[in-house]
C-alpha cells in the first residue's frame, strides 16, 4: 500500500470512529509503529486530523461537537489513570455506586472490579462490559437502557425512567467540559438530561476530570460546580484553576500521573 492510500485509509477511519490508536493501525495495516507516526504527522500538517498521545483524532471541537469512545480513550491516559487510582478509596463495599458513561469512569470502573458486595448502577456500555469480562461473584451489576450515543452512552427517556427510581450511595460522574459558569457540561443534550438524573440519585457526587476539561464548555449544564462534593483531576490543572475549583467544591483531589 502507498503512502498516500494508506494516509487516506487512517483519515477515513478517524471521520468514521473519531479517534485511532497507534497500536491498531499498526496491526491493521501491517507497518511499522514509527511508518504510522509519519502518517499520522503528514495529515496533522494537513490539519485533517489532531495528533494526541499514542494517536490521533478529529480536529476542531465545538460545543455540540461529541467525539466518539475510541476518540477519547488516547486522550490523556496517564492523568486518567492517576486520577482513577486517587478516586478508588472513595467507594466502600457494600456501597451502591453509579458510573456514568465516559474514558475517565471506565478506566475508574477497572478499579472497581475487585471491591465486595458491589451494587453498580451505570448508563455506560462499555463500563458494564468491564465488570461483565471480569466475572466477579457477589456483585450486581444494572445497565440501563436507552439510546446509544457517540460515547456508548445510554440516554434518552428509557434510561431517565430507570434512574429515576433509584437511590445509590455515591454517582462518580465524567464530564466533557467544566468551568465557573457553566459547570459540568456535556455536548449531548440527552446524555446531560440522564446524568442530571443520576446526580438527583446520589447523595454523594464525585466528579473526575482531567485538566484539559477546565475551560471547555459543552451545551448543556449537568450540575454547578458547588454540586460536587468531591473533585478528582491531576496536577496539570493550574494554581488559578485549583484555587477557583477549590472554592467552590466539597474537596479537591489532585493526583499525580506516573
Amino acid at each position: 500500500m502507498l503512502a498516500q492510500q494508506r494516509q487516506q485509509a487512517i483519515l477515513e477511519r478517524v471521520r468514521r470512529t473519531g479517534g485511532v490508536r497507534v497500536a491498531d493501525l499498526v496491526r491493521d495495516l501491517g507497518v511499522s509503529d514509527m511508518t504510522i507516526r509519519r502518517d499520522l504527522e503528514a495529515l496533522a500538517d494537513r490539519g485533517l486530523i489532531e495528533k494526541v498521545h499514542g494517536g490521533a483524532t478529529v480536529a476542531g471541537p465545538g460545543s455540540t461537537e461529541e467525539p466518539g469512545f475510541a476518540a477519547k480513550s488516547v486522550r490523556q491516559q496517564a492523568e486518567k489513570e492517576a486520577i482513577a487510582r486517587a478516586a478508588a478509596h472513595l467507594v466502600r463495599p457494600g456501597s451502591a455506586v453509579a458510573l456514568s458513561a465516559g474514558t475517565t469512569t471506565w478506566t475508574f470502573a477497572h478499579h472497581l472490579v475487585d471491591v465486595p458486595d458491589l451494587t453498580l448502577i451505570t448508563n455506560s456500555v462499555r463500563v458494564a462490559e468491564v465488570f461483565h469480562r471480569s466475572g466477579r461473584p457477589g456483585q450486581t451489576i444494572v445497565l440501563v437502557g436507552g439510546v446509544r450515543t457517540p460515547s456508548d452512552a445510554l440516554v434518552g427517556p428509557i434510561a431517565v425512567q430507570a434512574i429515576r427510581s433509584l437511590n445509590v450511595d455515591t454517582l462518580v460522574l465524567g464530564v466533557h467540559g467544566m468551568n465557573a459558569r457553566a459547570g459540568f457540561t456535556t455536548p449531548n443534550l440527552l446524555e446531560a438530561e440522564t446524568d442530571r438524573e443520576l446526580v438527583a440519585a446520589a447523595q454523594q457526587l464525585v466528579v473526575l476530570a482531567d485538566h484539559t476539561k477546565w475551560g471547555t464548555v459543552g451545551i448543556s449544564t449537568i450540575a454547578r460546580l458547588d454540586r460536587a462534593n468531591v473533585l478528582v483531576t491531576d496536577s496539570g490543572l493550574d494554581k488559578e484553576a485549583r484555587d477557583e475549583l477549590a472554592g467552590h467544591v466539597g474537596e479537591l483531589i489532585v493526583a499525580e500521573p506516573a
